[in-house]
């Protein structure tokens, strides 16, 4: 295999603007998962520019069924990595579902999801929304518009369901923190019980990506959060419209990470940093020039064997605009980031949210002090193999060296209220007092015993 590398080297220049210095790596030889979302592009463009090849991987990139089975083959082997929901390797690393010691080396990107309702819904919720000079609904919507829809609902004997993608995805946690923040309860987890429904208003079930559209259609759901391409889906179908994106719940928020399994990265680790340097290079693509090659990203994206969905389709968020109503497209230039903002470093106050998440909605059902948040983020977030990576890929002239957070501690600054849609401010360092700040939640020794909060 090497001396295939060897000879193909001429092919991959021609490719890639500059070449990169390859690591003896020990396994060239790669198949990784995905999911059929635009915030699986890094993987995608990562392959299609060579710029695994540049690094002397033979890699195969194969979409997967659902994120089940995509954890599933990275723990068993079957997939050497995955493009993976930020809460699938933290709950794995817990013991939270599927146990297994899951890391990640690289954000993929930051915002890029949608809630979306029912036109039913969206008609029900309309009166209730504050609109512009010329009309349009004023952005964003809070969840108070829905309240009063929920409420009827629930007071004819209609439950309200919601789809979200899985029981850790960020879907799940942005779905719960907006409805919150409007005062709808999306129901509480406890050991016995992992519907996530206890004493909720709004009932959240999961509901594969490719599959949110048709569900809601079929009028089994009212509304669902999911990435791109599957809320402008709705809006090209005209069967519902997305009421607000996660960049106007929180601005610039984690989404996906690459997962690996720890034994990988340690028996793989010139592997692993090659991996990381592909994944890098993929990324600052992306994002270059205001976005320049957004268009050459999602001709590649709409092929079959990536996400498959129409050009216009994809198109209609990955270039800088977001469409809410049939019509009604805004400038949201930062709806996909994959490089800005340090998108791809994986900070640890990143990791800290989810666990914070985890803990507000009873997945984690015992309360847990500060430094058990910090050990759970160092286990699985590793930003000094990303810096390891990314020092190599400046000394080769393939990356600047500005671009980089090289004397982070792994936290970010404090996200400030007036970035989050219910006005209150984030501090990753500390959890327990950002979990007492919220409203609606588990806090301090709360636990969920039976259908009651006790503590």
């Amino acid at each position: 295999m090497k001396k295939i590398v060897a000879a193909l080297l001429t092919t991959s220049a021609m490719m890639s603007p500059a070449m990169a210095e390859m690591l003896p790596v020990e396994k060239d030889e790669l198949k990784f998962g995905f999911i059929k979302l635009t915030d699986m592009a890094p993987l995608a463009v990562a392959y299609e520019r060579g710029y695994f090849f540049d690094e002397g991987l033979f890699v195969t990139l194969e979409a997967q069924a659902n994120w089940k089975v995509l954890l599933d083959g990275v723990i068993s082997g079957t997939l050497d990595g995955a493009h993976m929901l930020a809460g699938q390797p933290l709950a794995a690393t817990i013991g939270y579902g599927t146990e297994a010691h899951i890391v990640t080396p690289f954000s993929m990107d930051l915002n890029g999801n949608g809630i979306t309702v029912s036109n039913e819904v969206w008609e029900q919720m309309k009166p209730n929304i504050p609109k512009m000079d010329d009309g349009r609904p004023q952005h964003p919507i809070s969840a108070a518009a829905l309240k009063p829809v929920v409420d009827e609902y629930n007071g004819s004997g209609r439950p309200f369901n919601m789809g979200m993608v899985f029981p850790v995805s960020t879907h799940n946690y942005e779905l719960r923190y907006w409805l919150a923040a409007g005062g709808i309860h999306p129901g509480f987890y406890s050991p016995e019980d992992v519907s996530g429904q206890i004493n909720a208003d709004a009932f959240l079930s999961v509901t594969p990506p490719p599959q949110m559209p048709a569900t809601l259609e079929a009028g089994t759901i009212y509304g669902y959060c999911v990435g791109e391409p599957w809320n402008q889906q709705a809006v090209f179908k005209g069967i519902g419209v997305p009421v607000i994106t996660d960049y106007q719940i929180w601005k610039n928020n984690p989404e996906k990470v690459f997962g690996m399994t720890k034994e990988f990265t340690d028996e793989y680790p010139n592997t692993t940093l090659a991996i990381t340097k592909a994944l890098i290079r993929a990324a600052i693509w992306l994002d270059e020039n205001d976005n320049a090659n957004r268009p050459e990203a999602v001709e590649i994206l709409s092929r079959p064997n990536y996400v498959g969905a129409d050009y216009d389709v994809i198109a209609n968020s990955m270039t800088g605009t977001f469409e809410f109503e049939k019509g009604d497209k805004r400038e949201i230039p930062d709806f996909n980031v994959f490089f800005r903002y340090n998108a791809t470093y994986p900070f640890y106050s990143d990791a800290v949210w989810y666990l914070t998440q985890m803990r507000r909605w009873g997945q984690i059902a015992e309360a847990k002090p500060d430094s058990w948040y910090d050990e759970v983020a160092k286990m699985v977030y590793k930003p000094e193999i990303y810096l390891e990576a990314a020092r190599l890929l400046v000394d080769e002239g393939l990356a600047n060296e500005a671009d980089f957070p090289w004397d982070s501690n792994g936290y970010k600054d404090p996200t400030p209220a007036g970035d989050i849609i219910d006005g209150i401010a984030y501090d990753g360092t500390q959890p327990n007092a950002y979990l007492e700040s919220l409203e609606i939640g588990l806090k301090g020794e709360q636990k969920v015993v039976g259908s009651e909060v006790q503590g």
